[in-house]
């Protein structure tokens, strides 16, 4: 897991513990590490598993942090994603029966098996499904594919809001479309893993997850326009700047059946406003003047959902600029807005979001800090100054531990690339 080492005092070239993979250390003396457990042995495990003949490939796939721009992406909205370096590697070799074969290093003991030359049908282990997916609509899309061995190793945590979930259909992707000898557009590759997120694991997701894993850039956030998938890339000086992500630990049950009735209550209130304006067919085209007007027609509930979604549209608009600009006191501002409206317009915040968020501001160098995925537990995301991640990480460690009896896991990030084939 990718976290924060806190060197001991007075010792600012405090090495790494044995298997782990230390990245240059910050100046404000916080080491980047990731436990590299998880991936060195990932061919040697392999091996046991599928044996040694064939030459063995690897894919790796990042997982992602919306910095702002929350539940608008299935809305036609803007999204202000970047990719981040906990990820998800496959271990892949072909194979000639037309057979998949997938193991993983997170459900030890637990084999997902389909054949290519069948209709692919959903089945347990449920993670499973997001694999299966993805064939079936590489197939569908008439690539040739042929069988494969696969071995999954994950540093996302699973659950925490990171789309490790997309993260495992791009890298399937990749894998797949490399053994068939396929080269495919990215934006057609990351609407191919929504489909498949969609009909077999049966999660109405957005675009914006499949679309920053398979085209992020190093070094930049991405403005995604969740209607016509068009891209601006913003920098992220990280001379200036620190993402920090802190995992609450906890995942609270309501998130599957919650999201869908979001979405439901969005469409409900598109169904009003498109009344008095027929020009409206998401909540992208909706102002906020429109949403006030047409609040005595809709329920209380369904106007809180479109004025979170239509504020939100526009805060995450003057993110991207406020970023590209520097003025990253303004850039905070926004994230403790959205923040706001996600626990009170949108209500998936939970207690320890809530709390985490709020300790986060007390720390002097942060400059926002909001909920970031679907909701109802999982991780924050904030903003900071280098020389605040370290008190950031021990205040929340101190403070978040006495309050909810758990640790949270804290740890800062660079923006990477997405999906690549490492050899």
């Amino acid at each position: 897991m990718l976290r924060i080492e806190l060197p001991s005092p007075g010792n600012s070239g405090t090495l790494p513990r044995p298997g782990h993979f230390a990245r240059p250390a910050f100046s404000d003396t916080v080491i980047r590490m990731i436990d590299n457990n998880v991936f060195s042995s990932l061919n040697e495990k392999f091996v046991s598993s599928f044996g040694s003949e064939g030459r063995v490939r690897v894919v790796r796939a990042p997982g992602r942090v919306n910095l702002i721009g929350e539940h608008t992406d299935y809305n036609d909205g803007f999204v202000l994603p970047m990719a981040v370096e906990p990820e998800v590697r496959i271990a892949f070799r072909a194979r000639r029966d037309g057979q998949v074969s997938i193991a993983s290093t997170v459900f030890a003991n637990e084999i997902v098996e389909f054949s290519l030359q069948k209709r692919i049908e959903r089945s347990k282990p449920a993670w499973g499904n997001y694999c299966r997916g993805v064939a079936a609509e590489l197939i569908a899309a008439g690539i040739p594919l042929g069988g494969m061995d696969a071995l999954l190793g994950n540093t996302l945590p699973v659950g925490g809001g990171l789309s490790s979930s997309a993260a495992v259909e791009v890298a399937t992707a990749t894998a797949l479309l490399t053994l068939a000898g396929v080269e495919m557009d990215l934006t057609r590759l990351a609407l191919l893993c929504q489909k498949a997120e969609h009909e077999y694991a049966m999660v109405p997701c957005g675009i914006m997850d499949q679309t920053i894993v398979a085209g992020a850039k190093a070094g930049h956030a991405m403005l995604l326009d969740c209607r016509d998938n068009s891209k601006h890339y913003v920098p992220l000086d990280s001379r200036e700047l620190r993402v920090v992500i802190v995992n609450s630990m906890v995942k609270h049950e309501l998130g599957g059946s919650e999201y869908a009735l979001r979405r439901k209550q969005c469409e409900d209130g598109v169904a009003v406003l498109k009344v008095a304006n027929p020009q409206i067919k998401a909540l992208r085209d909706a102002t906020m003047p429109q949403v006030q007007a047409a609040a005595g027609k809709m329920s209380d509930v369904v106007f809180r959902r479109c004025r979170h979604v239509v504020s939100e549209n526009t805060r995450t608009q003057q993110a991207a600029a406020k970023l590209s600009d520097r003025m990253y006191e303004d850039v905070g501002e926004l994230m403790q807005a959205s923040h706001a409206s996600l626990r009170d317009d949108y209500e998936v915040s939970c207690s320890e979001l809530d709390f985490l968020v709020a300790e986060s501001m007390k720390i002097k160098g942060v400059y926002g800090a909001r909920m970031t995925g679907g909701g109802f537990g999982g991780c924050i995301v904030a903003l900071s100054q280098p020389r605040a991640v370290a008190p950031l990480a021990e205040h929340l460690m101190k403070t978040y531990t006495a309050q909810f009896g758990r640790q949270p896991n804290t740890f800062v990030t660079t923006a990477t690339s997405g999906a690549s084939l490492m050899e």
